[in-house]
């Protein structure tokens, strides 16, 4: 386009105008210049042609009427392009390709598997049998049941269905969820003529506000119950897919538990002054004189915040979370550490730090060869759990599940093919046939 570089540079450009990105998908915004940033003032854009110097409004669509001399779009042609053929040819040269790649980048029609009924009866679909031409399918039964249960018509909804799990990889699961099962069901009784499904720019704005409003409202009846029943405000750290710190805050009753916010601490440090300010804002949400008591889980920080909160409120207290004590008294009992006053449990506990550990190596060895999770396999139903350390006892979930599958580990170890196959470690197996 060197042609269209030229014309370009010679132009004289206003002092507010900004170059444009190149967009493969509209390559003509390259022979013009936007006057306003993309982004502002909805699609309409401010644009002047670098080769006739005139200044127009609107889309992409009166760029291209304007460039490729289409008349009567409500815009003026460009002269310099209607006097030079050679730089029609090459804007249109441009657009042509454009609009290819947009068409070869759209999905294929892949046509769907043929009904049942044609190929075999019904639930009779046979691969053998199968033909991806459509005009070489055989017709669709005849049947009284077949007419009056329209069974092609429900096959081929069936595998659309289908082809929309499979091509977006959405999970099995939801078939069963019930909001999915519903949609079907209200447009299977319902005659809506030329329906069309919601797109994403409505999914994303207005019904996603309009259900966000709904829900509100039917929580309006649990936050009324507040100010006679009080509420625990109750606020956790965690983790996003993102790794993004967040802090979730919720309102807790008899009613139910209320989501109220989720902060993101990015670039924040969450000291004991960020958390108490956070707390502060939730608890002036709902009314001061409705709170009871904030729960936290039992870091030295959220303790002090804690303070912090009882010092400005006098009539709520702070809380530690009972989950988070539990999962504490388990660390300490499944890892004791002879420290402070707490060395006493060391000699008490200290067993069950051993048969922990056992159970560790004998999961590790087999999860780590895979002939050995072969045999495994083989004599046990369960899988073998491979859990993190994560928080709330993982030690005992693990001990939980090799109580289960006991049985099946020592008939594994004690079989001829644990004993035969010496390709790992023979000392570490013959370990782990003594642990089991």
């Amino acid at each position: 386009m060197s042609s269209m570089s030229s014309m370009g540079s010679s132009s004289t450009g206003s002092a507010t105008s900004t170059p444009v990105d190149h967009d493969e998908n509209a390559p003509l915004w390259d022979y013009v210049t936007k006057l306003i940033k993309r982004g502002e003032g909805g699609n309409n854009t401010k644009f002047k042609c670098n080769l006739c110097n005139i200044e127009f409004q609107g889309s992409y669509m009166r760029v291209k009427a304007h460039l490729l001399l289409t008349k009567d779009k409500g815009i003026r042609v460009c002269s310099v392009v209607k006097e030079r053929s050679e730089l029609l040819v090459e804007i249109k040269k441009a657009h042509e390709e454009a609009e290819k790649k947009k068409i070869m980048a759209q999905p294929k029609n892949v046509p769907l598997p043929p009904p049942s009924t044609s190929i075999g009866g019904v639930g009779g679909f046979r691969l053998e049998d199968y033909d991806p031409e459509p005009k070489k399918r055989k017709a669709a039964g005849n049947s009284p049941l077949e007419k009056g249960m329209n069974m092609g018509a429900r096959e081929t909804l069936h595998s659309h269905i289908a082809r929309m799990f499979y091509s977006a990889s959405l999970p099995f699961h939801l078939a069963r969820n019930p909001y999915f099962i519903a949609a079907f069901q209200f447009a299977a009784q319902n005659n809506i003529p030329r329906y069309v499904s919601p797109g994403n720019n409505l999914l994303r704005t207005t019904l996603l506000q309009k259900e966000r409003a709904h829900i509100a409202l039917l929580l309006e009846p649990i936050k009324k119950t507040w100010n006679k029943k009080g509420l625990s405000v109750v606020a956790d750290g965690w983790s996003d897919a993102q790794r993004r710190p967040l802090i979730n805050c919720m309102g807790a009753s008899d009613g139910g538990a209320v989501f109220m916010r989720a902060v993101n601490c990015e670039g924040e440090t969450k000291d004991k002054t960020f958390i108490a300010k956070l707390l502060g804002e939730v608890i002036n949400e709902v009314g001061s004189q409705n709170v009871v008591q904030v729960i936290t889980n039992n870091a030295p920080v959220c303790s002090a915040a804690g303070s912090i909160i009882e010092g400005i409120y006098p009539k709520i207290f702070w809380t530690p979370c009972v989950m988070h004590t539990l999962n504490l008294a388990l660390k300490n009992i499944c890892a004791p550490k002879e420290t402070g006053v707490a060395g006493f449990a060391l000699d008490e506990c200290l067993w069950i730090k051993h048969v922990i550990d056992d159970v560790m190596s004998v999961k590790n060895f087999i999860m780590n060869h895979s002939m050995r999770l072969a045999i495994f396999n083989e004599f046990v139903s369960l899988k073998l759990l491979s859990i993190a350390d994560t928080r709330f006892a993982s030690s005992i979930i693990m001990l939980k599940r090799l109580k289960l599958i006991s049985r099946g580990l020592q008939a594994m170890v004690i079989s001829e093919r644990w004993s035969s196959y010496r390709e790992d470690d023979v000392g570490k197996a013959a370990s782990v046939k003594k642990k089991c």
